[in-house]
């Protein structure tokens, strides 16, 4: 009878735990720190903090990963961020939560000083982040995913 409660009981814990790791998973925010990794090389980016404020989020640069021939500025933007530093740098805004994605905004692109229509939506229980950045529609893109820093 004791081993049958300790079984019950065991059993009942995982469920739990199950059962409130998916009701996490189901409410995980993108706001937070994540590690960008170039869908072309694989390797670390950046250090992306992503806030929301009046129900749209905005990813701001906290820390770059430069290849040494890498510019930490960034000379191909144009008008007001023209040779604006890349850390501290704005480079997702607008985007609204928009049933399992969150959709409208824009994200720059330090590399080439562009801003594409971008869309993300959270991966893995929200330990990932599929980052899309597009001109017109959405086919025409690239993709990254991101992964959670904190």
């Amino acid at each position: 009878m004791r081993i049958l409660n300790r079984s019950a009981t065991f059993a009942l814990a995982v469920v739990a735990a199950s059962v409130s790791s998916t009701a996490w998973a189901d409410n995980a925010s993108p706001v937070g720190l994540w590690r960008n990794i170039d869908d072309a090389t694989g390797k670390p980016r950046a250090l992306i903090r992503i806030s929301e404020s009046n129900g749209a989020l905005q990813g701001r640069v906290e820390k770059v990963f430069l290849a040494p021939n890498e510019s930490p500025i960034c000379t191909k933007c144009e008008g007001a961020l023209k040779n604006a530093p890349v850390l501290g740098l704005i480079i997702l805004s607008g985007l609204k939560k928009d049933g399992a994605e969150y959709t409208g905004g824009r994200i720059l692109d330090p590399d080439d000083g562009n801003f594409y229509s971008s869309k993300i939506r959270l991966m893995d229980g929200g330990k990932k982040l599929e980052v899309r950045g597009y001109i017109g529609v959405s086919l025409l893109g690239r993709s990254q995913i991101w992964q959670r820093q904190d």
